[in-house]
């Protein structure tokens, strides 16, 4: 898959990115071509940026922003019914890591979803609760630029999505 300067894709585990260039280096003697990826942290000033080497956009995962059709199947699912059981914390935590690596707005979604239903029941990890924190970026930075939206209002279609489902996000968040 290739991508062009100036384009939005999402990179996984971090949400959208922007492709600030293309590039080429030496590396042992042989050339290799870039993406640099512009990631913009949850702060307005600060951002990060990530060089993808082309050789590795599909190990990476690295992927075009889903269209608005998939994120509404996505949202539609955010507002349905439960995920169901869960195992013990070690084993939702590798699912939920493992979905998370997985990058697809499903999987996201269904990790936001079960984290949010179990913290109603029993109060998550820390590195649960910042699980929750970057699916919900995640799936509102995917959600805003698949519909050209702001992310306050797509936190919104978020909450009122998960409202059908009476779940909620914490207040901290």
């Amino acid at each position: 898959m290739t991508f062009q300067v100036g384009e939005r894709v999402v990179y996984p585990n971090h949400g959208v990115a922007l492709v600030e260039n293309i590039s080429s280096r030496a590396f042992a003697g042989q050339h290799e071509r870039f993406y640099l990826l512009k990631l913009p942290a949850n702060c307005a000033t600060v951002c990060a940026k990530v060089m993808v080497p082309f050789s590795n956009v599909g190990g990476l995962r690295l992927r075009k922003v889903t269209r608005n059709g998939e994120m509404a199947r996505v949202v539609q699912f955010l507002s349905e019914g439960r995920c169901g059981k869960h195992r013990d914390w070690k084993d939702r935590f590798k699912d939920n890591t493992d979905k998370m690596a997985d990058g697809s707005p499903l999987a996201v979604a269904e990790v936001l979803k079960s984290l949010l239903e179990q913290q109603v029941t029993k109060v998550l990890s820390f590195r649960e609760k910042r699980m929750l924190d970057r699916a919900r970026h995640m799936l509102m930075t995917e959600l805003s630029t698949s519909r050209g939206m702001s992310d306050h209002e797509a936190a919104g279609v978020l909450e009122k999505a998960l409202a059908k489902a009476q779940l909620h996000f914490p207040e901290a968040m």
